[in-house]
């Protein structure tokens, strides 16, 4: 455990780089950082099977996509990694029609405080908790397209 003077005395003493994040696709694609996030991205949602290529049928609409990058540090201030997400406009349907209820599938808590207790009993530090791709595993009962 370090005290808050201790890590204020630490941060003084490293030397931040500001990253700019990419807000569209056309300058992400100028860094090999961000290309490889994507990549790891779309594989993920390959994996995971969650779409399928289809023709748009004529009462459907549309719904967009955006990437969303986000620089990640570590808690001593270099670059841990570079995050993509590949996410949905959703504020382009409208309620009843495009859907029913909004929700975010996450992870089970159970599993969350399964991870946890085991960390307890063995005297583990935790430091960061981040469960991948847990969105990815969500039962639509609407058909979307994108």
């Amino acid at each position: 455990m370090k005290s808050l003077a201790e890590i204020y005395e630490q941060i003084e003493r490293c030397q931040f780089t500001q990253v700019t994040e990419p807000n569209i696709f056309q300058d992400a694609v100028k860094y090999k950082e961000w290309c490889d996030a994507i990549d790891k991205e779309i594989k993920a949602l390959e994996k995971h099977k969650t779409w399928e290529l289809v023709d748009l049928p004529d009462n459907k609409e549309v719904v967009g996509l955006k990437w969303v990058y986000k620089t990640k540090y570590r808690s001593d201030g270099p670059i841990q990694k570079y995050k993509t997400r590949l996410v949905a406009k959703g504020y382009m349907q409208c309620e009843g029609m495009d859907f029913e209820e909004t929700f975010a599938h996450v992870a089970r808590f159970d599993t969350i405080r399964t991870v946890l207790a085991l960390a307890a009993h063995n005297k583990w530090c935790v430091y960061q908790f981040d469960v991948k791709s847990a969105f990815l595993n969500g039962v639509l009962d609407e058909e979307v397209y994108i």
